[in-house]
């Protein structure tokens, strides 16, 4: 297989405009000395507990739903003047609710079990990503001209949450359209990391992210299609998991999914604490959770493990840091010392490749040949697509109602081609065919979420394609989940990916709970440093 001349000297064009872009990024990164900006500290023991946790000491009258839902609400009014994660709340309707379930527990003839098994996260207090329905909640995910879009119902994963107990307590801010993985707009603005305000939180689910890692909440409900349950929680030290696609419904999200874009999403669990991960997902599987046999225990030394270490030098991509690849041949010798598992190193020269292949297999038409819906007709009123051409001018005096990140998105796509090379269509394929075999059914692979922490505000701008770490996981249609692996000499979060074949769910899931034990899981952000050394 190999490159066409038109697609050489595309791609050549591309790279030179990538390095332009990194050489500018790394003399915007220069200084030396700065005062990093944190949320403020932890005041109330309820924060420091997993939703499961909360859930039986409601359930057996140690703690009321009340206070735990005041307690969330306190700390949200505490840190969303910071952060910007929650776009709209609905704490009242919240504090109403809880007091209902108190009073529903006082009445319960069955006792706790009973409860547990019908109610597993009655009480508990749930944030949602703004891109799915929560009846009358806003849902325009920052698009300007659909400011007045109220949720007329909820989406699938969140009935089902709140039919299990769970307490909703607002939406969350996004990236605009969900097509970014900063979470900025001109609706509601930009949304910040909480262990470094000028820093970004990640996107799509961005405003998921900085919310639990801010404990401004404890469990919360993310979506992915090239990495925005993942890179979110990376940047803010959570858990976040990537399900099989197809196992959690994707209805009701806006923007709807066209084209082959089904086949690729996954909405799942972000949550704080590693044994929420999997009743979550069990939950919001509904039926479908049998799928995934998520009873069926999973004994870690039987596993096979693997580790690929960075995608093999693409040209499009930052080399992973030291501090990662550090992190992640950590977590290879614990692996070994504890578990006295073999960890085996792969490569799979195609990941070069994996914003390529992510990007041609976006633009796939659906089985009945209808091609994706134009990110300029989602950004633009219904029958009014935007000219995103005319943006970026208006955007130069302050005058667009898109972000930059949009903007180029929309121009990106016009002059993208609508169906991938034979070339690329064959990388996939051998891709999915290797690394399928090798996983099996009883194997995981480790693998870098990014290629480094959190970036500073608008310097995704400058390294456009790193999200391309977790977009290739989302053609393959493989489950993954993030881990956090605590923090750096900075205090920002650190991370890996945990890799399975497909419906393997439980094995990833398994091994987060092991890592937390390991890692010690999300922690909670520093107080103020000073920083003395170069990016």
């Amino acid at each position: 297989m190999t490159l066409s001349t038109t697609e050489r000297l595309q791609k050549w064009l591309f790279n030179a405009f990538l390095i332009l872009c990194f050489a500018l990024y790394r003399f915007v990164c220069s200084r030396t000395t700065e005062t990093r900006r944190r949320v403020p500290p932890l005041n109330n023991p309820l924060l420091c507990a997993s939703a499961t946790q909360l859930a039986g000491r409601i359930r057996r009258r140690e703690v009321s739903s009340v206070e735990v839902v005041q307690a969330y609400v306190d700390r949200i009014q505490q840190v969303n003047p910071l952060v910007n994660a929650v776009v709209k709340d609905r704490f009242s309707a919240a504090l109403q609710e809880a007091a209902q379930v108190d009073k529903l527990i006082d009445e319960e003839p069955g006792g706790e079990e009973v409860l547990a098994d019908r109610l597993p996260f009655l009480g508990v207090p749930l944030s949602v990503k703004g891109s799915f329905g929560l009846q009358g909640m806003p849902h325009n995910t920052g698009i300007v001209c659909m400011r007045g879009r109220v949720a007329a119902a909820d989406a699938p994963p969140v009935a089902l949450l709140k039919r299990a107990g769970a307490i909703p307590l607002g939406v969350t801010n996004t990236s605009e359209g969900c097509m970014w993985f900063e979470s900025h707009n001109h609706l509601y603005g930009i949304t910040r990391n909480p262990y470094d305000l000028e820093r970004m939180p990640g996107g799509s689910s961005g405003g998921e992210g900085s919310l639990l890692g801010a404990a401004g909440a404890v469990i919360g409900l993310g979506s992915d299609i090239g990495g925005s349950i993942r890179m979110p929680c990376f940047f803010n030290g959570i858990f976040g998991h990537k399900p099989t696609p197809g196992v959690v419904s994707n209805d009701n999200q806006y923007p709807p999914y066209s084209g082959r874009h089904e086949e690729y999403a996954s909405s799942g669990p972000m949550c704080r604490y590693a044994e929420d991960l999997l009743p979550m997902l069990k939950i919001m599987a509904g039926p479908n959770a049998a799928m995934l046999s998520l009873n069926e225990k999973v004994e870690l030394k039987k596993l096979r493990f693997f580790t690929t270490p960075d995608d093999g030098g693409s040209p499009l991509t930052f080399p992973v840091s030291q501090e990662l690849r550090q992190i992640q041949k950590q977590v290879v010798e614990r692996l070994k010392a504890e578990l006295g598992v073999s960890v085996q190193e792969v490569r799979f020269p195609e990941l070069r490749y994996s914003f390529r292949i992510w990007d041609a297999f976006m633009a796939l038409p659906d089985k009945e040949g209808k091609p994706p819906v134009p990110f300029a007709d989602e950004l633009g009123e219904p029958g009014r697509p935007v000219w995103p051409i005319w943006e970026a001018v208006k955007s130069l005096v302050g005058k667009s109602d898109h972000t930059v990140a949009a903007i180029g998105l929309a121009i990106m796509e016009k002059i993208s081609s609508p169906t991938p090379s034979s070339f690329l269509v064959g990388l996939k394929e051998k891709l999915q065919k290797d690394v399928e075999q090798l996983l099996g059914s009883d194997g995981v692979l480790l693998y870098p979420t990014h290629p480094r922490v959190a970036p500073k505000h608008h310097h995704a701008l400058f390294q456009p394609l790193d999200f391309a770490y977790t977009g290739i996981f989302n053609v393959l249609g493989l489950p993954v989940t993030q881990c956090p692996l605590g923090l750096n000499e900075e205090g920002l979060p650190m991370g890996v990916q945990v890799v399975s074949g497909k419906l393997q769910d439980r094995l990833p899931l398994a091994l987060a709970l092991y890592l937390e034990k390991a890692f010690g899981g999300w922690r909670e952000p520093l107080s103020n440093v000073r920083r003395m050394k170069m990016i």
